[in-house]
């Protein structure tokens, strides 16, 4: 991942936080989803390719925004991460059991990598998301929320970028050369 591509990532983070500071929950979820789909059309602009991975959490994204919106219930905004942690979680471990390195079919475009390589990140991707379904399940139902954004924005996105670094070295060695 180049930085550039790291600092785009953020924009919709800080946008979420930023709005929290300012506006509802809601609105702040809304802010958060326009950016999110702003980086993701100037990803595509710049390199002419969309990840799976991105478009499905842009539409899981705007799918419980607009729930929040409609229903006025800011609780669909803080079940968002449960539900889409625990989605990844079980698809990738599921495949552990059958033997697919579900990884490969979400980065598979993205990076050129040997089976075995894509397992080890497909059995630890889906034990991490499993961690981050819990802790947002355990923080959203017992933190106000103001503290659950805390949770959200300042340990645990620092903690996946720090995660996706641990994975660098296993994912480095696994690379496959094409010509």
């Amino acid at each position: 991942m180049r930085l550039s591509a790291f600092f785009f990532e953020i924009v919709p983070l800080s946008g979420f936080f930023i709005g929290t500071q300012y506006y509802s929950l809601i609105i702040a979820a809304i802010i958060s989803l326009i950016l999110g789909i702003l980086v993701m059309l100037i990803f595509y602009v710049l390199e002419r390719r969309i990840s799976k991975f991105q478009i499905f959490g842009i539409c899981m994204s705007a799918l419980f925004t607009f729930f929040a919106y409609i229903f006025n219930d800011e609780e669909f905004v803080k079940i968002q991460p449960t539900i889409f942690n625990g989605f990844f979680s079980a698809v990738l471990l599921i495949g552990i059991f059958y033997k697919k390195a579900m990884m490969k079919q979400f980065f598979g475009s993205q990076f050129s990598l040997n089976n075995d390589t894509w397992h080890k990140l497909s059995l630890r991707w889906g034990l991490f998301f499993l961690f981050l379904t819990i802790i947002n399940e355990l923080a959203w139902r017992n933190l106000e929320t103001q503290d659950w954004v805390f949770i959200k924005v300042f340990i645990l996105t620092p903690l996946i970028g720090l995660f996706m670094l641990a994975q660098l070295p296993l994912t480095l060695r696994g690379r496959i050369n094409i010509k």
